[in-house]
């Protein structure tokens, strides 16, 4: 069965009982993706780490280690 037919029949036996129907799957997925991005920042405070900017300073780190030339010797 598939998420959408088991969603149809949620809503079917919600409307048979006269309970609330189910919410639709997918609506409630950025409201996810923000608490787990919360729930992240939350957990890098409490370690002690910096909440926000981390990605973008391991790329920062890794362009800077990509663009850097070897020394040239000479006399």
């Amino acid at each position: 069965m598939s998420l959408t037919e088991q969603y149809f029949l949620d809503v079917h036996r919600a409307r048979r009982h006269g309970e609330p129907e189910p919410p639709a799957p997918g609506l409630n997925d950025w409201q996810m993706v923000r608490e787990l991005r919360e729930r992240r920042r939350f957990g890098a405070v409490l370690a002690g780490r910096p909440a926000h900017g981390r990605l973008r300073l391991a790329l920062g780190r890794w362009r800077h280690r990509q663009t850097r030339r070897p020394r040239a010797t000479g006399c």
